[in-house]
C-alpha cells in the first residue's frame, strides 16, 4: 500500500467521442518533506483573474488552451452535452481539457461545456494556463 499523500485532480476532457466528460486522476506528492509534500514541478504558460456577474451563463464552448481553473469566490457550475453538471465553490478547482478534436469543426450539439455563475455572489476565478 502506497502511504505518499495524493491531490486527486477533477479533469474536464474530451473523450473519444468528441464529448466533454469529467474524471479524476491522481498527482502523487512524492516531492518536498513530511511538513509539506509536492507534486512534481508542471509547466504553467501564465494566468488570468475573472469575473463573472451574478446571472452569467456561456453558450457551448470547448477549452481553447488547458488550463486549471480556480474558485476564488461565488460558485460556478459546468454542465455537459449529456445533460450532467457539476458545481464548485470558494478553494475548489477542476482541470479544464476539453480541446476540441483535431480536425474537428465546433459544433454545440456535441462539443464542449457551458459555464455559469451561481448564486447571489459575483463569480471570481483564477485560470492557469498549462
Amino acid at each position: 500500500m502506497n502511504d505518499s499523500p495524493m491531490f486527486t485532480r477533477l479533469e474536464l476532457f474530451t473523450d473519444t467521442d468528441g464529448r466533454a466528460r469529467f474524471r479524476e486522476t491522481v498527482i502523487p506528492l512524492s516531492e518536498g518533506s513530511s511538513a509539506a509534500a509536492l507534486s512534481a514541478l508542471m509547466p504553467g504558460a501564465g494566468l488570468q483573474l475573472r469575473q463573472s456577474p451574478v446571472g452569467f451563463r456561456s453558450e457551448f464552448h470547448c477549452t481553447t488552451n488547458p488550463q486549471w481553473v480556480f474558485i476564488l469566490s461565488g460558485r460556478m457550475r459546468i454542465g455537459l452535452q449529456d445533460g450532467s453538471s457539476r458545481s464548485f465553490g470558494p478553494g475548489e478547482h477542476f482541470f479544464s481539457a476539453d480541446t476540441l478534436p483535431e480536425g474537428a469543426s465546433f459544433d454545440p450539439e456535441v462539443h464542449g461545456h457551458w459555464s455559469a455563475q451561481e448564486g447571489e455572489e459575483p463569480l471570481r476565478t483564477l485560470f492557469v494556463r498549462a
